[in-house]
């Protein structure tokens, strides 16, 4: 059986060169691009079941790629480890911000990135089993069947981590999680992230869920709930 399909996406050749051939001797099947714009038309066109994506890229950025992949309905499931050369959490939260599942910093062993990329395939590949019941609060509905949420009828588009922290939250109204209970549910144990990540992608959930962003509430010194 042939392994996941990655595209990888970076300016620098040898860089390109060395993902490609670390990636390829694992056996996964690579495509390449050097550039946003090439990346989104092979990620719309070839559907891969991960994107390695630089932050830095001339022209549309590593963090446009990431935003336009998860605004569109045909790739916004897609997971996306993100290469950056700072290593700042700024870098790590602004990816966070747009929908990205992990990053790596530069410069980087190719052991190190093969660990990561098995891990987000696996996570992907393997997310653990939900209650696929529908849930709905008033006019809000959760679908997990579907990976969809709707709100007064309109479908609010979410990504992969947005949408399994809400159906988790959403699942036991009342309860109040910490940050370490969410990042364990939603990424799975031993998940590289820092809890102001945890912060970051509560505000891009709240953010498009508009008025309905008020469920998730805060509770200080703790974590999170959804409103009971």
């Amino acid at each position: 059986m042939a392994k996941e399909r990655i595209l990888v996406v970076d300016d620098e050749e040898d860089i390109l060169e060395l993902l490609r051939y670390n990636l390829s001797r694992e056996g996964y099947q690579v495509l390449c691009a050097a550039s946003g714009e090439e990346a989104l038309r092979q990620a719309r066109s070839k559907a891969p079941d991960l994107v390695v994506l630089d932050l830095m890229l001339p022209g549309l950025s590593g963090l446009d790629v990431a935003r336009l992949l998860k605004q569109d309905a045909k790739t916004a499931s897609v997971p996306v480890l993100m290469l950056t050369a700072k290593g700042e959490e700024s870098d790590e939260v602004a990816g966070l911000e747009v929908g990205a599942d992990d990053y790596i910093t530069k410069p980087f062993s190719p052991r190190v990135l093969m660990a990561r990329v098995r891990a987000v395939l696996r996570r992907h590949r393997e997310r653990p089993p939900q209650d696929s019941s529908v849930l709905q609060v008033n006019d809000l509905v959760i679908h997990p069947g579907r990976h969809e949420v709707q709100a007064g009828g309109q479908t609010i588009l979410l990504t992969s981590t947005e949408f399994k922290l809400l159906h988790f939250l959403a699942r036991r109204p009342g309860w109040v999680f910490t940050r370490s209970q969410i990042v364990d549910a939603v990424h799975g144990e031993d998940y590289p992230v820092t809890e102001r990540a945890v912060d970051v992608q509560v505000a891009g959930l709240r953010k498009k869920m508009g008025e309905y962003g008020q469920l998730v509430e805060t509770v200080r010194g703790v974590g999170y709930r959804f409103k009971e």
